[in-house]
This record gives structure tokens, C-alpha cells and sequence, in this order.
């Protein structure tokens, strides 16, 4: 392959997509373990089986790469070495993808010497992160899905000398940009950022009796306008998402992207693929920065899989294909939230426009209108493909995977001591001016701190305050936001608290200064906080979304002093866009009575829940534990919403899944 053409890189959930992705020619293949995934919803691999599968890959030339980007909880990091060992010990494969930053130190005690990569998780979004990610040892960064191409190139500009770019170029899109999402998380416990999600941006949500999927975005699809993205060579590789997705949807997309790429005179032809690969209706979302495309307008179907009709007379419910159907297609009946939601298999051919009967189980469950969509293909072609690279996976020896003795790298047993000492800090968060929050300025005699990108970076610092960098830095505003930082150092301020560890490279001398991870930097074990020491951090507040026992344990081995959020009107999400049907600021509410608003702040989206997290009544347990900053978030609620009186303990007596 030319050294300037780009690499196609393809997911793999399961083995049948993983040798799908093979039968089709992909350059490189992206799939996770059993655990510690940020798509543990797939079926995933066992060690064993990745040993086989990277054999057969790398015999015919093809990367693989690990998709280990989910965070790590404190009391995980002995077992997440462990797997690494085994990993590194068992199977041949190219790269680990991560947004943990633990990850690095325990991947190089387990024997790994080959490339780190960013995880769109890990959130650098702006080009003076690329050198920080360099520094701290990636040599890939994946660019976030929202970016359009002039960011895009923008960040080619700025790509440090032996680093790539990666970019998706097709699947599903999420609401909120990715490591920005907590929604699931909020509703019970199964973190996105651990590749648990259930998807509660795809429910119906009404606002002034219209009621919609609202968060429900549209795929997105580069088809022709991969052309643009082949002229910059820090892009080494393009990215299809869907390790949840069918072999047939990793064997189409595949061939699509290769035909786009190698010869795009055939473009009618992987169009067609793309249109076969049964995923949602697309959109160029902010690819083309002059034609913008928000996924959230649309009328169609938002459901994964190709829709193909609607379930007519319950008592004997069938509906209408829109296309051919094969035995052995797998078609889904419903949304996940419906209690008639089902999958079921064809077992006889169907013509297009010929009636599907469902099974005998949907007999008077499943209501009139229900839409059913085609989830997996049986085509002759690619099951044909695939009975060959299984015979040929055969000739591969089974490896046995047995216990590894090393150690994890060692903590550090004496930080309670240190942390424990430190005079406790009351730290109050709001935009706008400090104090400006009226409903909670009189309560609070600690200290201030503001979202430095509110009045479009026009706040005056005041000494002491706590300035606070958003947790999106956009290319466009980096300057913006490098030169406040510059003029409020030259003003004397000290105190600044960053949003996403990237952010330190928009600080000159960071060595003079008091600089706190945030809350969204999403940190969940010792091992983070310690390495984000020897980067210049003074200190680090904790994810609010941690369980009780992981909030209890962190400080005990952490070598920084540590905060935590204790009341907040915390995001469901933060995104780029909003529904066009949506109007900030006022109520919607789910089927469940599930609550929120939207409010918008430098050009981003904050969904918010309308009741807040509250764990003032565990403040002085956590105090006992080694904390010392204790933060308010507070946002002006809008007037149209009321706020429940319900417990806003997130997952403080749950265990985060």
C-alpha cells in the first residue's frame, strides 16, 4: 500500500465480523475483550480466541488493535494488569486503545511495547493536546466524530512529527460527543465511559406535547466526501464504527470504503454497499463545514438495522417487507425500551413487498405500527467467505492461557497521611460573574470559580478565584482560550482547574501554578492521579459518577490532594448540536417521568437532569477518607423548570457497572 493511502480500519464484535472484516480486505481490525470495553454490549473476545484470530489477521498483513478504553476503577487495576499480561504473553496484535490513562504504566509493566492510542473517549480536541498526548506517549490520536474538516485539518497542521490522525468515517452516532456522556450512567448505574450504555438519548421525550426521539441522531456516513479526507496525510487511517454490528455491516462498509478510496469511478457500486450495510439513514453531520447536516433532523427511523416495515393487526401481526428477506436474517421487532421488543429469525425466503408473519410469542403484545428492522444478513456470498477463513482460522493451534504471577506496579501507602492534612477548601462554580447564581450565593463563605468561556471569555478574574476550563476546547477557540490564560497569569492568577488532561499544554510555565484535574478528566484510580503528578498537576478532582467504595479507596493512594463534586447540577450530556424541535431551557420529560432541560454555553449543548446531584450528607465521610476540595457546580435554572426533591446520590450506594 502506498505510504500515503489511508488505512481502513474495521470493527470486529464477534468472531464472525472479525473474519467478515478479513473476507473483505480491511487494512487493520479494532475489536475488545470480554471486560474493559467501551462496547462491552457486543459479544466481544476471550484471550484465547483473539490468539487464533490476530494470527490469522496477521498472516495475511492486517493489523489489529485492542479497544481497551474503558476507565478503571480503583479497585480494578490488579486485574487489569493481569489481563495485559495475558494479552501481551498470548496475542499478536499492533496497538491499545485507551482513554485511561492508568493504562500506559500498567501496558509497559505487562510487557507491551508497541502503540498507544487515544481513544475518541479520551477527548483531545484541540492541536496543542497533540503534542501533550505525544509527550505522555501516543503516537494516535482519534478525532472526535463532531469535528468538520476544516478542524480536521487544522489538527493536521499541528500533528507533532511520528504521531497519526485517525477519523471515522461511518456508523452510528452518539448525542453527546464521546466521554462527554453520563445519561446512562445517571439512570442507573451502567457508565458509557465502561462501555455499558443503554442508550436513553435513543427514548421518546416530549416537550409541549410533541413527543419524539429527540437525541436520536441519525448514522453518519463520509461516502464521497472521503476524497477530502485522503488529501491529508496525517490521516493514516479511517475508522468505521460498529462492534455491535453485523458481519454483513463490517463486510459492506468495508468494501464500500475501498472502492471510495482506490477507485472512485466505482462510486455508484460502494454506494450500493453502503445502502446494503443495513445501518440508519445518513448524514454528513459537520463533515462539510459550509453544508452542515444535524443528524437530529429527520423523520426516519432512528432504530440500528435497516428498517424494513410496520407490524399491522396484532392478532395476527405480520407487516409488509421493504426488502427481500434470506433465511437466517435476524430481524429486530421494536426498540430496546418496548416490552414486546424481540428478535426473531427468517426462517423461509421472502420476496420484497411479500408479508413477514411474526412468531407465535407476538400474538396480541406487539402493538399496531411497531417498526421491524433487518439486524443481520444471511447473503450466500459472505457466508460462503466466511466458511473459508473459519476453515483456514482451524490450521491456527489453540493456546492455553494460563495465570500470570507478576504484580501489579506498587502503590503508594502513605498519601492518606498527606492528603488528610490539608485545611478542607469549599469551592463554589457558576458562570458568568462569581456570585451570580442568586438561590446560592447567600449560603456559600468559600471559594469562587468560573467557567472561563462564558461572555465569550470576557469575565475578569478576580485573585483567588478558581477559573475553569470547559470540558470541550474546540481547534477554533484554543487560541482564544491559550491568550485568557496568558493575560490572567500575567494578572496573578494561580488557581485553574482543567477539564480534560490535554488542556495542560495551554499553559506556558505550568510549574507556577495551582493546577487541578476537573471532574470531567473522568478520574477514577490512583494510578491516574499519580501519573498526572509527573505531568504537572497539583491536584485532582475525582468522577462524580464513582461508586461509595471507589470514592473511600482513592485517596489512600493517591500522591495528589484530591477533590470531589459534592452538589452539581451535573450534565446528562454535552453535545454540538440540539434538535430542531427542541427549545432550550424549557422542560422535557420521558415516558417515565424523567426530566431535564437544555442549556447552551460557547457554542455547547449541556443537558441537565432536573433534580441535582447531591452528596452534601457524605461530605464529612469523604473528608474522613482524604478529600479536601469539596465543589459546587451551580446553573441558573431556567424558570419553566421545576426541580424534584429526590435523591441525588447518582451511584454513590450503586455499583458502577
Amino acid at each position: 500500500m502506498n505510504s500515503n493511502t489511508p488505512m481502513i480500519l474495521a470493527p470486529a464484535g464477534n468472531t464472525n465480523s472479525f473474519l467478515a472484516a478479513i473476507a473483505a480486505g480491511a487494512d487493520a481490525i479494532y475489536c475488545g475483550l470480554k471486560i474493559f470495553s467501551a462496547r462491552m454490549e457486543a459479544d466481544n473476545f476471550s484471550i484465547e480466541e483473539l490468539s487464533r484470530l490476530a494470527a490469522l489477521a496477521k498472516s495475511k498483513q492486517i493489523e489489529v488493535y485492542i479497544a481497551f478504553n474503558s476507565i478503571i476503577k480503583e479497585a480494578e487495576q490488579e486485574k487489569v494488569f493481569k489481563i495485559l499480561t495475558k494479552l501481551c504473553k498470548f496475542v499478536d496484535f499492533d496497538a491499545l486503545i485507551v482513554q485511561d490513562l492508568a493504562m500506559i504504566p500498567l501496558a509497559k509493566k505487562a510487557g507491551f511495547k508497541k502503540e498507544f492510542h487515544v481513544s475518541t473517549l479520551g477527548n483531545c480536541t484541540f492541536p496543542l493536546g497533540l503534542a501533550t498526548a505525544k509527550k505522555a506517549g501516543f503516537s494516535r490520536v482519534v478525532l472526535p466524530r463532531e469535528f468538520n474538516i476544516d478542524e480536521i485539518k487544522e489538527m493536521a497542521q499541528k500533528t507533532p512529527d511520528s504521531m497519526a490522525l485517525e477519523v471515522f468515517i461511518h456508523g452510528a452516532l452518539c448525542y453527546s460527543i464521546s466521554g462527554r456522556c453520563y445519561w446512562s450512567s445517571w439512570f442507573g448505574g451502567k457508565s458509557a465511559l465502561r462501555g455499558r450504555c443503554v442508550q436513553p438519548c435513543r427514548r421518546i421525550y416530549e416537550q409541549k406535547d410533541q413527543k419524539k426521539r429527540h437525541f436520536s441522531c441519525m448514522d453518519f456516513s463520509a461516502d464521497v466526501l472521503v476524497k477530502v479526507l485522503k488529501q491529508i496525510p496525517q490521516v493514516t487511517t479511517w475508522k468505521i464504527e460498529g462492534r455491535k454490528k453485523s458481519p454483513h455491516y463490517v463486510y459492506y462498509t468495508v468494501k464500500a470504503y475501498k472502492l471510495l478510496r482506490d477507485d472512485p469511478t466505482q462510486k455508484k457500486q460502494a454506494l450500493s454497499y453502503l445502502d446494503y450495510a443495513m445501518g440508519r439513514k445518513f448524514s454528513h453531520y459537520n463533515l462539510l463545514s459550509q453544508r452542515i447536516q444535524n443528524p437530529l433532523d429527520h423523520t426516519s427511523e432512528t432504530g440500528s438495522g435497516l428498517f424494513l416495515g410496520r407490524v399491522k393487526n396484532p392478532a395476527e401481526p405480520y407487516f409488509n417487507t421493504q426488502e427481500e428477506l434470506f433465511s437466517g436474517d435476524l430481524l429486530r421487532i421494536g426498540y430496546e425500551e418496548n416490552e414486546f421488543h424481540d428478535i426473531q429469525k427468517v426462517t423461509r425466503a421472502i420476496p420484497k413487498k411479500g408479508k413477514f408473519y411474526l412468531s407465535k410469542r407476538s400474538k396480541f403484545k406487539v402493538k399496531k405500527g411497531t417498526p421491524v428492522f433487518i439486524i443481520d444478513r444471511r447473503g450466500t456470498e459472505l457466508t460462503s467467505l466466511i466458511k473459508g477463513l473459519e476453515t483456514e482460522l482451524d490450521r491456527f493451534e489453540s493456546v492455553q492461557v494460563i495465570p500470570v504471577s507478576d504484580s501489579p506496579p506498587s502503590k503508594n501507602r502513605q498519601a492518606k497521611q498527606t492528603v488528610s492534612k490539608r485545611k478542607p477548601v469549599e469551592l463554589f462554580v457558576s458562570r458568568g460573574k462569581p456570585g451570580s447564581i442568586k438561590s446560592n450565593s447567600a449560603k456559600h463563605h468559600g471559594d469562587t470559580g468560573i467557567w472561563i468561556s462564558a461572555n465569550g471569555y470576557g469575565n475578569k478574574p478576580p485573585g483567588r478565584t478558581w477559573l475553569w476550563l470547559d470540558p470541550l476546547v474546540f481547534p477554533g477557540e484554543e487560541n482564544i482560550c491559550r491568550n485568557y490564560v496568558d493575560k490572567a497569569v500575567k494578572k496573578g492568577a494561580k488557581n485553574f482547574v482543567l477539564n480534560a488532561f490535554w488542556q495542560i499544554g495551554l499553559f506556558k510555565n505550568p510549574k507556577n501554578l495551582n493546577l487541578w484535574a476537573g471532574p470531567f478528566c473522568n478520574i477514577t484510580n490512583s494510578m491516574t492521579v499519580n501519573l498526572m503528578k509527573t505531568q504537572g498537576f497539583s491536584g485532582a478532582i475525582v468522577s462524580p459518577e464513582l461508586d461509595k467504595d471507589t470514592f473511600l479507596s482513592l485517596p489512600k493512594t493517591s500522591t495528589l490532594p484530591l477533590g470531589v463534586v459534592t452538589h452539581a447540577n451535573w450534565p446528562l450530556a454535552v453535545s454540538r448540536i440540539i434538535s430542531p424541535d427542541l427549545a432550550p431551557g424549557q422542560l422535557f420529560q420521558s415516558p417515565k417521568g424523567e426530566g431535564g432541560w437544555i442549556g447552551k454555553s460557547n457554542n455547547i449543548y449541556y443537558v441537565f437532569p432536573n433534580w441535582p446531584l447531591d452528596l452534601s450528607e457524605q461530605k464529612e465521610e469523604l473528608q474522613q477518607a482524604g478529600y479536601s476540595v469539596f465543589v459546587s457546580l451551580e446553573e441558573n435554572i431556567p424558570r419553566g423548570v421545576k426541580m424534584k426533591q429526590r435523591p441525588g446520590l447518582w451511584n454513590w450506594n450503586l455499583k458502577l457497572l
